[in-house]
């Protein structure tokens, strides 16, 4: 059996799973459980198909860091549904998720999949650090495309981009990413900056599309060449110039906030598949009314321990 780390960007999945199993779907108390037996078929399908021998469930701590606010105010902000002043600000998440939030911590805990987040840091920066320092091969499980900057065909990183539903999985390379976007996977970061991304508060540069981004990076490899190209009036058109210098402030801080970190020091974790409990999975089932979820998923852990 091939070792293989699969980290599950876990927000992610639990929204998706939230919005894609109707809400009928309750506990016998009358809690909705849709997004725990969403976030079970998914963990179920996804160790199935790609048969990782170790798994982390990585965590937003605080899915809008103070520091990446600083240096661009709009980030994320249409999400923040309370601002607090000494601390990280509450996101907005719909009632019925919310309350679930604990039940999928616990049932991460039953299939024995750790929990892995850090303070002032997304579960973005946690994917990007454990990714960096492992040395199996990752796959990333993720809809956010901002992770794609990970994608490294040299140290057997991919991503599985659920952006397109858990039945037309993609598997990202570096092929892929250039095949799609015209760069590489080391220029994504930049490319995502000049693009902007209106569900993360990031403005772009105005009139700079994907096309163009991947031109400039094509023509002047990064960031840094494009802005020093502009400012000695080289390589481009003088309207795409123009836009460049307008930017200027953008540009000398949205790098920061876009790139993933990948040096935190996080606690090592043991993260390597094992049976789980039976009992276990059998009581988290009939407590919350997972059916036969919870089973599939104890199943697909067990087949890979």
């Amino acid at each position: 059996m091939t070792d293989r780390l699969m980290l599950l960007d876990t927000a992610s999945l639990y929204f998706r799973a939230f919005y894609g199993v109707p809400d009928t779907v309750k506990a016998p108390d009358g809690r909705p459980v849709n997004a725990v037996r969403g976030l079970l078929d998914m963990i179920g399908k996804l160790v199935t198909t790609y048969e990782p021998t170790h798994v982390i469930a990585c965590w937003d701590d605080d899915w809008r860091p103070q520091w990446r606010v600083d240096l661009i105010p709009s980030y994320k902000a249409h999400r923040v549904a309370q601002v607090i002043e000494t601390g990280a600000d509450v996101e907005e998440i719909p009632d019925p998720l919310e309350t679930q939030i604990p039940m999928i911590r616990e049932a991460l805990g039953v299939l024995g999949i750790p929990i892995v987040g850090i303070a002032e840091h997304e579960a973005d920066d946690v994917i990007g650090t454990l990714a960096t320092q492992s040395d199996i091969p990752v796959d990333v499980v993720t809809g956010d495309r901002d992770l794609f900057q990970l994608v490294d065909d040299a140290r057997g990183v991919r991503v599985i981009y659920t952006g397109r539903g858990m039945s037309n999985l993609e598997e990202l390379t570096d092929s892929l990413i250039t095949q799609k976007y015209g760069i590489l996977p080391a220029q994504y970061a930049d490319f995502a900056v000049m693009r902007g991304d209106a569900s993360d508060g990031l403005p772009g540069v105005a009139g700079v599309g994907e096309k163009t981004a991947a031109t400039l990076l094509a023509a002047h490899g990064d960031l840094s060449g494009i802005r020093a190209a502009a400012e000695a009036g080289e390589g481009m058109s003088a309207g795409v110039r123009a836009k460049i210098l307008a930017a200027a402030d953008y540009l000398a801080v949205a790098p920061t906030v876009v790139e993933v970190v990948r040096t935190l020091d996080l606690a090592p974790v043991d993260a390597r598949l094992r049976e789980p409990d039976a009992a276990a999975v059998t009581a988290l089932a009939d407590a919350w009314g997972l059916g036969a979820s919870a089973q599939r998923a104890a199943d697909a852990v067990a087949a890979r321990a």
